[in-house]
């Protein structure tokens, strides 16, 4: 039996996008947990990372445990005894959301490669329009973690008001040479796959190589150095795991990043992923700053932040959390930094749960 939790918010129709072009009968999907107060006051918005949907945690709808699981639910530190809990799917996800796979009402086929180019600022105001719709003017927090942290941004800048505390989880106020250089290798591995086709593929002819090789590439930098040493160090496969190749399988670290490539792949759409990659690369607070970052975080007024980051992470180094964290203190928030040590590096929100747990749940009981 399947369960489905998701529900979907039909954006404003033409919506407009930030760099041209426009939807029509545009949605997002989304998933709720808790219960909205009467004075609509207790609503904390989840923002998520480039392939989650926006299943955050199991729910009466749909038991499955959510890509936050640990995080979210009574008693837990994002309490849903206390608070409603928003999980929007971004705009461009093919989780539910309008995306390159969705059909354009134009033309009766899919967008592929003609889905207007895509910004985290419309992921930011499709996500707004959700929360409107939901008869709420000002979230009581906005969580962002990664892409979502960055969508977060965007979102605080554009709809000043509509926000009284932030929690910015492993994130950046613009993608550094480093990430853009990263993205850039996984979507030219997916486009490099004769199965890509310029972006017109089926699922019987699907890019399958070039996403498992954007994969690997990303699980490599979702962790540390640190980590990938203790847990693999140099151990080989047993001689019966490896294939008779002559460049095959060898380590235990690339069997690995296999069975992570093949989980994930036929599960996310090569042109969404190809767009929200670019989104990310694209995104900079300093546009609203007259090219300085810090100025550009001083347009977000918001009362309270807590800015949370990781000594290992290379995809959104330390520095880029303190100059979050400076700039809406700048701009006359509370901030509170926790620079946490875990050893996974970027992924760390996700596998580190007593440290983040920690932090997040202190800072919204202190709200």
């Amino acid at each position: 039996m399947t369960h489905d939790a998701r529900r979907y918010v039909a954006l404003s129709s033409p919506f407009a996008m930030k760099r041209g072009g426009e939807l029509h009968g545009a949605q997002v999907a989304y998933e709720t947990w808790g219960e909205l107060n009467a004075a609509r006051d207790n609503a904390v918005l989840l923002l998520t990372g480039l392939s989650p949907s926006a299943h955050a945690a199991s729910n009466d709808q749909d038991p499955t445990p959510g890509w936050w699981e640990p995080m979210i639910g009574p008693g837990r530190a994002i309490d849903t005894s206390r608070w409603f809990v928003i999980c929007v799917n971004s705009l461009g996800s093919d989780k539910g959301s309008t995306c390159a796979a969705s059909i354009d009402p134009a033309t009766g086929a899919p967008y592929r490669l003609t889905f207007p180019e895509l910004s985290l600022e419309d992921v930011a105001n499709a996500a707004h329009q959700a929360v409107r719709s939901l008869g709420i003017d000002q979230l009581a927090c906005l969580i962002g973690c990664s892409m979502g942290g960055m969508s977060a941004l965007a979102y605080m800048v554009l709809h000043p008001g509509s926000v009284r505390a932030h929690i910015s989880v492993d994130t950046a106020p613009q993608a550094q040479p480093f990430a853009i250089a990263i993205r850039s290798l996984q979507r030219e591995a997916i486009r490099l796959d004769p199965q890509w086709n310029n972006g017109q593929y089926d699922d019987a002819h699907y890019p399958e190589t070039g996403m498992s090789i954007a994969r690997k590439l990303g699980v490599i930098t979702y962790r540390s150095a640190m980590e990938w040493n203790g847990r693999f160090a140099r151990i080989r496969l047993d001689a019966e795991q490896r294939d008779d190749n002559p460049f095959g399988l060898e380590f235990e670290v690339e069997s690995y990043l296999e069975g992570h490539a093949r989980r994930f792949v036929h599960t996310f759409d090569p042109n969404s992923y190809l767009y929200l990659s670019r989104a990310s690369d694209w995104f900079d607070i300093s546009e609203y700053g007259d090219g300085d970052v810090m100025e550009g975080l001083k347009r977000i007024r918001i009362q309270q932040a807590m800015v949370i980051g990781v000594s290992t992470d290379i995809l959104f180094p330390l520095e880029q959390q303190e100059q979050i964290a400076d700039g809406l203190r700048a701009a006359g928030a509370e901030v509170e930094f926790v620079a946490l040590n875990s050893p996974q590096g970027h992924d760390a929100f996700l596998v580190d749960i007593p440290n983040y747990s920690r932090a997040i749940g202190g800072f919204l009981g202190r709200l």
